[in-house]
Protein backbone atom coordinates (compact mmCIF):
# COMPACT_ATOMS: atom_id res chain seq x y z
CA UNK A 1 0.00 0.00 0.00
CA UNK A 2 2.69 2.30 0.85
CA UNK A 3 4.43 1.49 -2.64
CA UNK A 4 1.36 2.50 -4.39
CA UNK A 5 0.98 5.88 -2.47
CA UNK A 6 4.34 6.52 -3.35
CA UNK A 7 4.04 5.84 -6.83
CA UNK A 8 1.04 8.16 -6.96
CA UNK A 9 2.00 10.87 -5.35
CA UNK A 10 5.67 10.78 -7.93
CA UNK A 11 2.72 10.66 -10.80
CA UNK A 12 3.56 7.35 -11.89
CA UNK A 13 0.96 5.23 -13.68
CA UNK A 14 -0.37 2.12 -12.25
CA UNK A 15 -1.75 -0.85 -13.97
CA UNK A 16 -2.30 -3.75 -11.71
CA UNK A 17 -1.64 -7.52 -13.15
CA UNK A 18 -4.87 -8.96 -14.03
CA UNK A 19 -5.00 -12.66 -13.83
CA UNK A 20 -4.53 -14.72 -16.73
CA UNK A 21 -8.20 -16.06 -17.00
CA UNK A 22 -9.45 -12.50 -16.78
CA UNK A 23 -7.38 -11.28 -19.99
CA UNK A 24 -9.06 -11.55 -23.49
CA UNK A 25 -7.89 -14.83 -25.00
CA UNK A 26 -5.69 -13.65 -28.20
CA UNK A 27 -6.72 -14.96 -31.67
CA UNK A 28 -4.57 -17.96 -32.19
CA UNK A 29 -6.18 -19.34 -28.81
CA UNK A 30 -9.26 -19.19 -29.39
CA UNK A 31 -8.43 -20.48 -33.09
CA UNK A 32 -6.66 -23.80 -31.16
CA UNK A 33 -10.02 -24.30 -28.98
CA UNK A 34 -12.03 -24.11 -31.97
CA UNK A 35 -10.02 -26.68 -33.25
CA UNK A 36 -9.74 -29.06 -30.89
CA UNK A 37 -13.10 -29.00 -30.53
CA UNK A 38 -14.43 -29.79 -33.66
CA UNK A 39 -11.64 -32.84 -33.59
CA UNK A 40 -12.80 -33.80 -30.69
CA UNK A 41 -16.54 -33.89 -31.68
CA UNK A 42 -15.82 -35.53 -35.02
CA UNK A 43 -13.98 -38.26 -33.14
CA UNK A 44 -17.01 -38.94 -31.17
CA UNK A 45 -19.79 -38.24 -33.70
CA UNK A 46 -18.42 -39.81 -36.58
CA UNK A 47 -18.49 -43.32 -35.22
CA UNK A 48 -22.14 -42.38 -33.82
CA UNK A 49 -23.14 -41.54 -37.22
CA UNK A 50 -21.57 -44.44 -39.01
CA UNK A 51 -23.73 -46.95 -36.86
CA UNK A 52 -27.02 -45.05 -37.53
CA UNK A 53 -26.27 -45.04 -41.45
CA UNK A 54 -25.33 -48.64 -41.46
CA UNK A 55 -28.61 -49.64 -39.89
CA UNK A 56 -30.22 -47.65 -42.63
CA UNK A 57 -28.53 -48.70 -45.51
CA UNK A 58 -29.58 -51.16 -48.00
CA UNK A 59 -27.87 -54.43 -48.50
CA UNK A 60 -25.75 -53.37 -52.29
CA UNK A 61 -24.30 -50.49 -50.78
CA UNK A 62 -23.11 -52.35 -47.35
CA UNK A 63 -21.34 -54.85 -49.65
CA UNK A 64 -19.71 -52.06 -52.06
CA UNK A 65 -18.86 -50.39 -48.79
CA UNK A 66 -16.84 -53.05 -46.99
CA UNK A 67 -19.43 -53.44 -43.91
CA UNK A 68 -19.79 -49.76 -43.09
CA UNK A 69 -21.44 -46.54 -44.23
CA UNK A 70 -21.26 -43.23 -43.63
CA UNK A 71 -24.71 -42.00 -45.69
CA UNK A 72 -27.35 -43.94 -46.87
CA UNK A 73 -28.15 -43.31 -50.52
CA UNK A 74 -31.20 -45.49 -50.09
CA UNK A 75 -31.91 -45.50 -46.66
CA UNK A 76 -34.82 -48.16 -45.45
CA UNK A 77 -36.13 -50.35 -42.07
CA UNK A 78 -35.68 -53.57 -43.38
CA UNK A 79 -33.09 -54.40 -40.56
CA UNK A 80 -35.58 -52.95 -37.75
CA UNK A 81 -38.23 -54.70 -38.81
CA UNK A 82 -36.43 -58.23 -38.86
CA UNK A 83 -35.16 -57.09 -35.58
CA UNK A 84 -38.46 -56.31 -34.07
CA UNK A 85 -40.35 -59.47 -36.08
CA UNK A 86 -38.92 -61.76 -33.26
CA UNK A 87 -40.48 -60.92 -29.54
CA UNK A 88 -37.26 -61.23 -27.97
CA UNK A 89 -36.16 -57.74 -28.44
CA UNK A 90 -39.05 -56.17 -27.31
CA UNK A 91 -38.92 -58.29 -24.19
CA UNK A 92 -35.58 -57.23 -24.07
CA UNK A 93 -36.60 -53.51 -23.79
CA UNK A 94 -39.30 -54.33 -21.55
CA UNK A 95 -36.59 -56.22 -18.84
CA UNK A 96 -34.08 -53.43 -19.25
CA UNK A 97 -36.50 -50.71 -18.58
CA UNK A 98 -38.23 -52.19 -16.23
CA UNK A 99 -34.68 -53.09 -14.32
CA UNK A 100 -33.27 -49.46 -15.01
CA UNK A 101 -36.46 -47.43 -13.78
CA UNK A 102 -36.44 -49.79 -10.10
CA UNK A 103 -32.91 -49.73 -10.02
CA UNK A 104 -32.26 -46.30 -10.11
CA UNK A 105 -35.44 -45.70 -7.48
CA UNK A 106 -34.00 -48.36 -5.10
CA UNK A 107 -29.79 -47.08 -5.49
CA UNK A 108 -31.62 -43.42 -5.18
CA UNK A 109 -33.08 -44.16 -2.14
CA UNK A 110 -30.57 -46.05 -0.59
CA UNK A 111 -27.58 -43.38 -1.06
CA UNK A 112 -29.99 -40.61 -0.22
CA UNK A 113 -30.29 -42.31 3.26
CA UNK A 114 -26.86 -43.08 3.82
CA UNK A 115 -25.27 -39.79 2.63
CA UNK A 116 -27.78 -38.08 4.54
CA UNK A 117 -27.55 -39.59 7.67
CA UNK A 118 -23.25 -39.72 7.38
CA UNK A 119 -23.30 -36.01 6.55
CA UNK A 120 -25.03 -34.89 10.22
CA UNK A 121 -22.41 -35.04 12.91
CA UNK A 122 -22.74 -38.87 14.04
CA UNK A 123 -20.82 -40.93 16.52
CA UNK A 124 -16.97 -41.07 15.99
CA UNK A 125 -17.80 -39.06 12.68
CA UNK A 126 -15.09 -39.64 9.81
CA UNK A 127 -14.25 -43.06 10.76
CA UNK A 128 -17.68 -44.16 10.78
CA UNK A 129 -17.61 -42.62 7.04
CA UNK A 130 -14.62 -44.54 6.19
CA UNK A 131 -15.90 -47.95 7.35
CA UNK A 132 -18.79 -47.32 5.37
CA UNK A 133 -17.02 -46.63 1.90
CA UNK A 134 -14.23 -49.18 2.96
CA UNK A 135 -16.90 -52.14 2.45
CA UNK A 136 -18.22 -50.68 -1.26
CA UNK A 137 -14.41 -50.11 -2.33
CA UNK A 138 -13.78 -53.77 -2.43
CA UNK A 139 -15.58 -56.70 -3.59
CA UNK A 140 -15.62 -60.23 -2.52
CA UNK A 141 -15.22 -61.71 -5.89
CA UNK A 142 -17.15 -62.99 -8.61
CA UNK A 143 -17.66 -66.31 -6.57
CA UNK A 144 -18.80 -65.20 -3.36
CA UNK A 145 -21.35 -63.07 -5.13
CA UNK A 146 -22.40 -65.84 -7.16
CA UNK A 147 -22.65 -67.80 -4.04
CA UNK A 148 -24.55 -65.49 -1.91
CA UNK A 149 -27.37 -64.65 -4.99
CA UNK A 150 -28.20 -68.29 -5.00
CA UNK A 151 -28.61 -68.24 -1.04
CA UNK A 152 -30.71 -65.61 -1.58
CA UNK A 153 -32.60 -67.44 -4.84
CA UNK A 154 -32.33 -64.56 -6.81
CA UNK A 155 -31.18 -67.08 -9.75
CA UNK A 156 -33.09 -66.48 -12.95
CA UNK A 157 -34.23 -63.53 -10.98
CA UNK A 158 -34.42 -59.77 -12.38
CA UNK A 159 -33.70 -58.65 -8.61
CA UNK A 160 -30.06 -60.56 -9.30
CA UNK A 161 -29.68 -57.63 -11.68
CA UNK A 162 -31.02 -54.91 -9.32
CA UNK A 163 -29.95 -55.27 -5.97
CA UNK A 164 -26.12 -55.90 -6.30
CA UNK A 165 -25.52 -52.40 -7.52
CA UNK A 166 -28.27 -50.77 -5.13
CA UNK A 167 -25.31 -48.43 -3.39
CA UNK A 168 -22.24 -46.80 -5.52
CA UNK A 169 -19.10 -45.44 -3.47
CA UNK A 170 -18.47 -42.71 -6.02
CA UNK A 171 -22.44 -41.57 -5.99
CA UNK A 172 -22.28 -42.09 -1.93
CA UNK A 173 -19.55 -39.85 -1.79
CA UNK A 174 -21.02 -37.25 -4.46
CA UNK A 175 -24.19 -36.88 -2.84
CA UNK A 176 -22.80 -36.54 0.78
CA UNK A 177 -20.46 -34.18 -0.14
CA UNK A 178 -23.91 -32.13 -1.45
CA UNK A 179 -25.68 -32.78 1.80
CA UNK A 180 -22.50 -31.24 3.81
CA UNK A 181 -22.41 -28.16 1.85
CA UNK A 182 -26.41 -27.12 2.86
CA UNK A 183 -26.19 -24.68 5.73
CA UNK A 184 -26.46 -26.33 9.37
CA UNK A 185 -28.33 -23.27 10.59
CA UNK A 186 -31.02 -23.75 7.95
CA UNK A 187 -31.66 -27.42 9.28
CA UNK A 188 -31.25 -26.75 13.39
CA UNK A 189 -33.77 -23.90 12.25
CA UNK A 190 -35.87 -26.72 11.09
CA UNK A 191 -35.22 -28.99 13.83
CA UNK A 192 -36.08 -26.13 16.51
CA UNK A 193 -39.56 -25.80 15.02
CA UNK A 194 -40.04 -29.53 15.53
CA UNK A 195 -39.31 -31.35 12.12
CA UNK A 196 -38.27 -34.48 12.44
CA UNK A 197 -35.44 -36.00 10.46
CA UNK A 198 -37.34 -37.43 7.62
CA UNK A 199 -39.17 -34.53 7.57
CA UNK A 200 -36.39 -32.14 7.13
CA UNK A 201 -34.93 -34.34 4.33
CA UNK A 202 -37.85 -34.86 2.12
CA UNK A 203 -39.05 -31.19 2.77
CA UNK A 204 -35.81 -29.27 3.12
CA UNK A 205 -32.61 -31.46 1.77
CA UNK A 206 -33.88 -32.96 -1.01
CA UNK A 207 -35.83 -30.16 -2.78
CA UNK A 208 -32.51 -27.54 -2.66
CA UNK A 209 -30.23 -31.23 -4.06
CA UNK A 210 -32.23 -31.37 -7.26
CA UNK A 211 -29.23 -30.72 -9.55
CA UNK A 212 -26.98 -33.74 -7.55
CA UNK A 213 -30.02 -35.77 -7.45
CA UNK A 214 -30.53 -35.58 -10.52
CA UNK A 215 -26.79 -36.26 -11.98
CA UNK A 216 -26.42 -39.46 -9.37
CA UNK A 217 -29.65 -40.35 -10.95
CA UNK A 218 -27.99 -40.52 -14.50
CA UNK A 219 -25.53 -42.10 -12.82
CA UNK A 220 -27.19 -45.11 -11.78
CA UNK A 221 -29.41 -45.60 -15.17
CA UNK A 222 -26.64 -45.49 -17.32
CA UNK A 223 -24.97 -48.25 -15.15
CA UNK A 224 -28.19 -50.13 -14.90
CA UNK A 225 -28.74 -50.03 -18.74
CA UNK A 226 -25.56 -50.82 -20.04
CA UNK A 227 -24.94 -53.85 -17.97
CA UNK A 228 -24.94 -57.12 -18.91
CA UNK A 229 -22.23 -59.17 -16.82
CA UNK A 230 -24.43 -59.73 -14.27
CA UNK A 231 -27.21 -61.13 -16.78
CA UNK A 232 -24.85 -63.46 -18.01
CA UNK A 233 -23.71 -65.16 -14.64
CA UNK A 234 -27.34 -65.13 -13.07
CA UNK A 235 -30.29 -65.74 -15.80
CA UNK A 236 -30.78 -68.48 -17.62
CA UNK A 237 -33.41 -67.27 -19.45
CA UNK A 238 -33.23 -66.15 -22.34
CA UNK A 239 -36.77 -64.69 -22.38
CA UNK A 240 -35.67 -62.36 -18.97
CA UNK A 241 -32.89 -61.12 -20.75
CA UNK A 242 -31.75 -57.54 -21.00
CA UNK A 243 -31.12 -55.24 -24.16
CA UNK A 244 -27.63 -55.29 -23.30
CA UNK A 245 -27.00 -59.24 -23.20
CA UNK A 246 -29.21 -59.11 -26.75
CA UNK A 247 -26.59 -56.67 -28.57
CA UNK A 248 -23.46 -58.62 -26.53
CA UNK A 249 -25.07 -62.07 -28.29
CA UNK A 250 -25.86 -60.48 -31.86
CA UNK A 251 -22.43 -58.79 -32.26
CA UNK A 252 -20.49 -61.61 -31.39
CA UNK A 253 -22.51 -64.44 -32.74
CA UNK A 254 -23.96 -62.00 -36.01
CA UNK A 255 -26.32 -64.17 -38.30
CA UNK A 256 -26.77 -66.88 -36.33
CA UNK A 257 -28.10 -65.47 -33.43
CA UNK A 258 -30.44 -63.94 -35.27
CA UNK A 259 -31.69 -67.46 -36.28
CA UNK A 260 -31.47 -69.00 -33.41
CA UNK A 261 -32.28 -66.95 -30.44
CA UNK A 262 -33.94 -63.87 -32.07
CA UNK A 263 -36.49 -65.57 -33.63
CA UNK A 264 -36.90 -63.84 -36.75
CA UNK A 265 -36.09 -64.48 -40.54
CA UNK A 266 -32.65 -62.78 -41.67
CA UNK A 267 -33.65 -60.57 -45.09
CA UNK A 268 -31.47 -57.97 -43.88
CA UNK A 269 -27.60 -57.91 -44.52
CA UNK A 270 -26.18 -58.77 -41.19
CA UNK A 271 -24.18 -55.64 -40.43
CA UNK A 272 -27.04 -53.75 -40.85
CA UNK A 273 -29.08 -55.89 -38.66
CA UNK A 274 -25.73 -55.54 -35.97
CA UNK A 275 -26.14 -51.72 -35.70
CA UNK A 276 -29.72 -51.65 -35.22
CA UNK A 277 -29.29 -53.70 -32.18
CA UNK A 278 -26.78 -51.06 -31.19
CA UNK A 279 -29.42 -48.19 -32.61
CA UNK A 280 -32.19 -49.71 -30.27
CA UNK A 281 -29.65 -49.87 -26.98
CA UNK A 282 -28.08 -46.39 -27.71
CA UNK A 283 -31.16 -44.43 -28.09
CA UNK A 284 -33.36 -44.08 -25.10
CA UNK A 285 -29.71 -43.09 -22.66
CA UNK A 286 -29.72 -40.37 -25.62
CA UNK A 287 -33.44 -39.05 -25.50
CA UNK A 288 -33.14 -39.02 -21.33
CA UNK A 289 -29.87 -37.11 -21.39
CA UNK A 290 -30.77 -34.26 -22.31
CA UNK A 291 -33.53 -33.63 -19.99
CA UNK A 292 -31.01 -34.17 -17.16
CA UNK A 293 -27.84 -31.74 -18.79
CA UNK A 294 -28.73 -28.78 -17.24
CA UNK A 295 -28.19 -30.29 -14.19
CA UNK A 296 -25.19 -32.31 -15.08
CA UNK A 297 -22.11 -29.86 -14.22
CA UNK A 298 -23.68 -28.17 -11.71
CA UNK A 299 -24.49 -31.57 -9.54
CA UNK A 300 -20.98 -33.12 -10.29
CA UNK A 301 -18.68 -29.57 -9.01
CA UNK A 302 -21.10 -28.92 -6.68
CA UNK A 303 -21.09 -32.04 -4.73
CA UNK A 304 -17.60 -32.61 -5.10
CA UNK A 305 -16.01 -29.29 -3.59
CA UNK A 306 -16.21 -30.34 -0.25
CA UNK A 307 -14.92 -33.73 1.11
Amino acid sequence: MTSLLKRKASGLSYSPTRPAWKEKPSLLYSGLKVLIVVVVTACIGLPVLVVFATSFADNQQIIQSGGYVLWPTHPNLDAYRTLFSGNLMIRALGVSAFITVVGTAIALFVTILLAYATSRPVLFGRPVVLAVLFTMLFSAGIIPMYLMIKQLGLIDSLWSLILPGALGGFNFVVMRSFFMNIPGELIESARIDGASDWKILWTMVLPLSKAVTAVVGLFYAVGIWNSFFNALLYLNDTAKWPVQVVLRSYVLQGKSMAADQLGVAVHAQPQSLQMAVVVVALVPILLVYPFLQRHFTKGVITGAVKG
